[in-house]
Formats: structure tokens, sequence, C-alpha cells
């Protein structure tokens, strides 16, 4: 290692922050976000043969939010408590609403590949939204990191091809989902905006599900009603609880968790872990392992977030 290399490193550990219990929760649950949405890619595969996306969807978030409602049922003694500006939950429900809707149109029209490489503009998107929402100011090293993160994220997508990265184009699908890509990229930022403290997280995580559920049951209400529920096989069900429990009330409530206790640029950051998790499932499902040319990039990514994770919080603009 280079003297160089040497102070630089040093200088970043030294600058970090002491993480406050609270901080460092933040962190562990948008690597737990991650580690579960990154499980849904498996699960959805399974049931995707058998039903139409507008339909799982609505399913899964119905599933859900009847699970968080006996979740906060329990907590508050039998009752779920009233809430107060229906308006944010609705924008916020939405916002998710569009990024689910536009994923699944997009891969209509494209690949998951290229699907995955438009999503890496998230995080720096949502850094972006910070500052204009939050006044937040990343700082040059958390921004350094997040780039390098997406590089490695983008080549371990494309399977450490460089052919493959070259040829990609950009075409209606990607454009598609870059509108869902910048829904999800305000969102974040949105939810520490939004969230003055009258409900607990545990109240507003539901209904923000509602929110959500109801946009997508209102675009999916076609295929809700042409889907023969009693016909499925077991495993589309197996995929709708894991999906609702896992990857709708969880995913929910961890990211407005990580929200309230991160900046905007850290808090999605994590998603550049959701290909390394992928590789993992998939090797132990006995799908194969990748090639050590992927699996640098693999390194790459956890390198950037270390380096993001270890930096100060962004300043704030006055």
């Amino acid at each position: 290692m280079s003297q160089t290399t040497a102070t630089t490193v040093s200088t970043v550990i030294q600058d970090a922050p002491e993480q406050a219990p609270a901080t460092l929760r933040g962190h562990l649950a948008m690597i737990l976000f991650t580690a579960l949405v990154s499980g849904s890619y498996s699960f959805g595969g399974l049931a995707a043969p058998h039903i139409a996306p507008g339909a799982v969807n609505a399913m899964r978030f119905a599933v859900g939010i009847g699970f968080m409602a006996a979740v906060v049922v329990v907590l508050y003694r039998g009752r779920i408590p009233a809430p107060s500006s229906s308006w944010r939950y609705l924008l916020l429900g939405g916002l998710m609403a569009v990024f689910f809707i536009t994923m699944f149109m997009a891969l209509g029209l494209t690949d998951p590949v290229s699907t995955g490489a438009v999503f890496t503009l998230m995080p720096l998107m949502s850094a972006i939204f910070g500052y204009f929402l939050l006044r937040q100011i990343p700082r040059p090293i958390v921004v350094a990191s997040l780039v390098v993160a997406a590089l490695g994220s983008i080549w371990v997508i494309f399977g450490g091809d460089l052919a493959a990265i070259r040829l990609f184009d950009i075409g209606r699908g990607e454009i598609i989902f870059f509108v869902g890509v910048i829904c999800h990229a305000l969102y974040s930022p949105l939810v520490k905006k939004l969230n003055d403290g009258r409900e607990p997280l545990a109240v507003f995580t539901l209904y923000t599900m509602m929110g959500t559920g109801l946009c997508i049951a209102i675009y999916g209400a076609r295929e809700v009603l042409e889907t023969d529920w009693a016909a499925l096989p077991p495993v589309v069900w197996l995929a709708i609880g894991y999906l609702a429990v896992f990857t709708s009330a969880g995913t929910t409530y961890l990211v407005q968790y990580g929200a309230m206790r991160l900046p905007a640029a850290k808090v999605m950051a994590y998603t550049y872990l959701s290909p390394c998790f992928i590789i993992v499932y998939e090797g132990m499902l006995g799908h194969g392992w990748p090639s050590f040319a992927v699996l640098a990039g693999v390194v790459v990514i956890v390198l950037g977030l270390l380096v993001m994770a270890l930096s100060k919080d962004p300043q704030v603009s006055r």
C-alpha cells in the first residue's frame, strides 16, 4: 500500500464519528433491507410463470397490510391510531407504487440487466434530493465512495463483461424505469421530511403501505379479477407470503427506520449490495457461483460502502 493510500484511509477512519447506537442500527437496518429485497428476486422468479405482475403485487400488499395492521394492533393494545395529514401517505405510497409499476413495465420491454444498470443511479439521485429537501451536503468522500460502489455494482450486474457494458442501449424500457427510480430516490428524504413524530414508526409504516397498496390495486385491478386464485400452485402463495411479510411490511419499515437515522446519501447506498446477496442466494440454491472477475466487483462494492459508512455525515446547508 502506498503512503498516499495509507494516509487517505487513515484520514477517513480518523474523521469518522463515533457510531451512536441509533446510527449503527440505521446502517444495519439498511443492510437487512437489501438482503430481504434481494431474496425477492428468487421468490418472485418462482411465481412469475403462474401469475401476472399486477395481481401478485396487489395481493402481496393486501397480505402485507394485514400483517402490519396485526402488528400495530398488538403494539397498541387492540387499536390502530388514526392517521393525520393522510396526504403524506398517499404521496409516499404513490412514489413507491410508481417504482413497482414502472419496474414491471420496463421488464416487459427490456431485460433485468438493463433495469439493474438504471437502478444504480438511485443512491446518487437520493443524495441530490437530500440536498434540496433536507439541505444535506454529502462530503466528497461519500460521493466518491458511492460512485465506486456504483461502478462495482454495474460490473457485477453485467457479469464482468466489458463488451456487454459497451453494448448497453437506452431504450423505452430504460426510460420508463428511470422515472420509477427517480420516485424511489425521492422517497427516502421525503420520509424524514414528512415524518414529524406525530405517529410511531410502525403506524407510519402501516399507512404508507396502505397508500402504496391502494395505488397498485387500482393499477392491477383487471389482473386481480382475471386471476384464478384457487388454481394457483403452492409456490405462488409461498412467494406472496415472503413478498408480503419481508419485502412489503419488513422493507417499508426498515427503509423508514434507516431514513430517520441516516442522511439520504447513505440510506439507499446499501442497495448496491443487492447483486452480492443475489450471488450468495443463487449459489446456495445450487445455481452456480460467479467467476473471480465478477467477485472482484463485489469486493469493490463492499470497500466503497465501507468507506461511505465510516465517513462523517453530511453538513446541513443554512
